[in-house]
């Protein structure tokens, strides 16, 4: 919200015995009417009596009008009252008076951008305009677009933190690198209007609101910001991030995400020939045995409780998951594998790593009515969503 003048405060339109205008600024309005009545009334008689009667209305004006003239007096006290109270709304709660661009105090973003090798400086709004369209389209439910955009300024707050403690060289002074030409974690204005064209100022619009909603909110776990992952497209159910990083995070943990299977890109499928199959898995895994009858190289499959492959045999050779989905190029590590007549053909459930929050999922919670306040504690269980300040 804006901030407002004292004189559009409600507070103080909320005073209706009190005039603005010039005249009367300092007098309830409501006693000058008798005043006029009683001036127009005696006008005749001030001529017809003009000393006696002079002296008893200059007397009665002077009382009539000076116990008024000390209230007068006390109103630029109250004036003053209402316009500290303003201040002090404006400095405890800037996240509901800070007008759009207001400088949080958080500094900017350095982000080195991987093509032109040079690091961008953005600050944090623009941020949030560049990192919610790399990952959403603006087409997606508003408040999906805001779960979004605070999971993004949360989790790259926390790289921003880490690097300015403890810096990587390669970074070359930025807090983490985005391909912007790829449209990969972030993007600038001028970007965004090449790519539209046309619809740059729908699209643009639509963004505003969202970013001055959750403007400098982040997610935080014991008073830390949280590590807010997301990806694209869930298996129906979110992973944990123990069983795929190794890394346990009390608000990383499996939850139910029914709305992906509705998602077009749900479940996809990869066929390899029986060659193409051998010479992707020896480049994973040298030591795999893949000689004889192929409908026996693959052995047993560990899963997690979500369905994720821990881990595959191939070849008498146990592969993780994840060294599949890179091997392969598959969507994610969620797949069922299958042989027959000289074709390997995986089957794959969702799209991207499955831990924190579904962005399919978060859409489909908020067309439903979900709140991104909702969306955000569905996925991100037991963090607290609060205001950098």
């Amino acid at each position: 919200m804006k901030a407002t003048s004292l004189q559009k405060d409600p507070v103080f339109e909320a005073l209706p015995r009190w005039k603005h205008g010039t005249g009367c600024r300092y007098f309830p309005c409501k006693f000058w009417t008798p005043i006029n009545q009683i001036l127009c009334s005696t006008e005749k008689r001030w001529i017809e009596m003009k000393g006696k009667v002079f002296l008893g209305l200059l007397l009665f004006l002077i009382m009539f009008i000076v116990p008024f003239l000390s209230i007068g007096a006390k109103i630029p006290d109250k004036a003053d009252k209402l316009k500290k109270e303003a201040s002090t709304v404006s400095q405890t709660k800037p996240q509901q008076s800070a007008a759009p661009g207001a400088a949080s105090s958080v500094s900017g973003f350095k982000i080195l951008d991987t093509r032109s090798n040079t690091v961008i400086t953005t600050d944090d709004r623009s941020f949030l305009y560049g990192a919610i369209v790399t990952e959403m389209s603006p087409d997606f439910e508003p408040e999906a677009l805001k779960a979004q955009g605070v999971a993004a300024y949360t989790f790259y707050s926390r790289l921003r933190e880490q690097q300015r403690s403890s810096p990587t060289a390669s970074l070359k002074g930025a807090d983490f690198s985005a391909d912007t030409q790829g449209w990969q974690i972030f993007v600038t204005k001028e970007q965004m209007k090449q790519r539209w064209g046309d619809q740059f100022d729908t699209y643009y619009n639509k963004l505003t609101p969202v970013v001055n909603a959750i403007y400098g909110k982040v997610l935080k776990s014991d008073g830390e910001l949280a590590d807010a992952t997301y990806y694209a497209i869930s298996s129906g159910n979110t992973e944990t991030s123990e069983d795929i990083w190794g890394g346990k995070r009390k608000y990383l943990v499996a939850v139910a995400s029914p709305g992906d299977m509705f998602a077009s890109g749900y479940q996809t499928s990869a066929a390899f020939s029986t060659e193409q199959f051998k010479t992707a898995v020896l480049k994973t895994a040298p030591k795999a045995n893949l000689s004889g009858d192929p409908s026996a190289w693959v052995g047993t499959i560990q899963r997690t409780a979500s369905g994720t492959v821990k881990s595959i045999q191939i070849g008498g050779t146990n592969i993780t998951g994840g060294d599949i989905r890179s091997a392969f190029a598959l969507r994610s590590s969620n797949f069922s594998l299958s042989y027959a007549k000289g074709t390997f053909t995986f089957l794959v459930k969702g799209y991207g790593h499955g831990v924190g929050m579904s962005q399919v999922g978060a859409n489909y919670m908020a067309s439903q009515g979900s709140t991104y306040q909702q969306i955000l504690a569905w996925y991100y269980p037991t963090t607290t969503l609060t205001t950098v300040k």
